[in-house]
């Protein structure tokens, strides 16, 4: 379901927006937000609730790892966008669930009439660590509403 009303997604929102996500705010386009579901470095795992303004998406990026390691996303508010490189665009809803290997160049955010939320899930593992690359140009994005 799409959610152009911030107040109406609030209340669909159930793992909540949190606060806004400056650590990484260089690699997004629009604003997004972190809502962490376990505290870093209690739990072997990272998982936190990431929201997404209309249109925000974060750059291209790789997850890497010596063993191990990738990403799951589960969508739980609203609608969005994951794309891995070469792939199609994969409309993402509510309930939808899409999993990045190690190695895979992607990128994932809201759709441009809708607030998005989805849980990520940093799968665990040796020398894991985030290549960030380009941003996602807004042509290309701006061409996915024809899509979506």
């Amino acid at each position: 379901m799409k959610y152009a009303d911030k107040n109406v997604f609030e209340n669909a929102n159930m793992f909540g927006t949190g606060v806004p996500n400056d650590k990484f705010a260089q690699y997004f386009t629009g604003d997004s937000f972190l809502n962490f579901l376990v505290k870093p470095g209690e739990v072997p795992l990272f998982m936190a609730n990431v929201t997404f303004e209309p249109g925000c998406r974060n750059h291209w990026h790789v997850h890497h790892a010596e063993i191990g390691g990738g990403q799951i996303l589960i969508c739980t508010a609203g609608e969005g966008w994951y794309q891995k490189d070469g792939e199609a665009p994969v409309s993402l809803k509510e309930g939808s669930i899409a999993y990045i290997p190690t190695g895979v160049k992607h990128w994932h955010g809201a759709k441009a009439d809708s607030w998005f939320s989805h849980i990520s899930v940093e799968i665990p593992g040796t020398n894991t660590r985030n290549e960030w690359l380009e941003p996602v140009s807004d042509d290309y994005y701006d061409a996915l509403v024809e899509k979506g």
